[in-house]
């Protein structure tokens, strides 16, 4: 019995105390437990309904709230247009004013469109959110964080960048559809003027976002028919963009500048395209 507990006495002298194991535990354990659990941070996990809900809404009224706080510079912003539209023209690309007097002209199609402005551009982007999530939620946290970052750093060009949409600028005989058609297709336009920055056009907000939703589509999405819906949504919103007078080609290459900048951030973080993510998370 007593050597016994001589034994146990000594073998708990002998091992060192937990402390000193951890100190004793080589740096390479440190570097790959802190490296496994950056890749627990990266690796999508399954959405949860409400706190998407709460992120989207608070995320969307802080961007609103952003872009109508930047000043509304009108000097700085008509100079910048004009400074567009010379742009333009050296670039032989200075066509909107045709495309809109041509658009305009028809009058159930420039309706339509005024309205396709004032709608498509919300309710198509959150339809892809809701069908990432409902469907595909593996990808979801990477094509959600590619839209995200595309509207944040959007948010520097209102800001360093203000510019007049075409329909504003004097001397250039753009028509504001929606002004002369009495319909409710811009935020920036009629009785809704004062509720939106009239010279946040650059970057088209509406380019991003609709490009965001064309890719996603077509890099999730397995019928080719929704693939091709999916690239010509874009495509159509440049027209109406432009039809409309509510901005010019360059502000459209401004988006997908963004939107370039959203998808890498996505990629750096997910080390992968939403389309090369699993469909389904554990």
């Amino acid at each position: 019995m007593g050597e016994a507990t001589a034994r146990t006495l000594e073998g708990r002298t002998a091992a060192p105390p937990p402390s000193e194991e951890r100190a004793d535990r080589p740096p390479a354990e440190g570097a790959a437990a802190r490296k496994a659990g950056l890749r627990g941070l990266r690796s999508p996990r399954r959405p949860r309904l409400w706190f998407e809900v709460l992120l989207i809404a608070v995320s969307y009224w802080v961007y609103s709230l952003v872009r109508n706080a930047v000043p509304e510079q009108r000097a700085a912003a008509l100079r910048n247009a004009d400074w567009i539209w010379r742009a333009e023209h050296t670039l032989h690309i200075a066509v909107e004013s045709s495309i809109n007097h041509a658009v305009n002209s028809v009058t159930w199609l420039i309706v339509g469109m005024n309205y396709y402005y004032a709608t498509l551009h919300f309710v198509l982007t959150i339809g892809v959110l809701v069908w990432l999530y409902r469907w595909h939620p593996g990808r979801y946290a990477a094509g959600r964080l590619a839209l995200f970052a595309t509207t944040g750093v959007a948010l520097l060009g209102y800001y360093l960048f203000p510019l007049a949409p075409p329909r504003l600028m004097s001397g250039e005989h753009f028509v504001d559809t929606v002004v002369v058609h009495h319909t409710w297709g811009s935020m920036a336009s009629g009785n809704l003027a004062d509720m939106s920055n009239q010279y946040a056009a650059m970057p088209s907000m509406h380019i991003g976002w609709s490009t965001w939703c064309g890719v996603i589509i077509a890099m999730v999405a397995r019928p080719v028919w929704a693939k091709v819906l999916g690239l010509l949504y874009p495509l159509a919103t440049l027209v109406v963009i432009v039809a409309t007078a509510n901005h010019f080609w360059l502000d459209a290459v401004g988006g997908l500048l963004c939107l370039s900048f959203g998808f890498a951030v996505s990629f750096l973080w997910f080390r992968a395209t939403p389309g090369r993510l699993e469909r389904h998370v554990a």
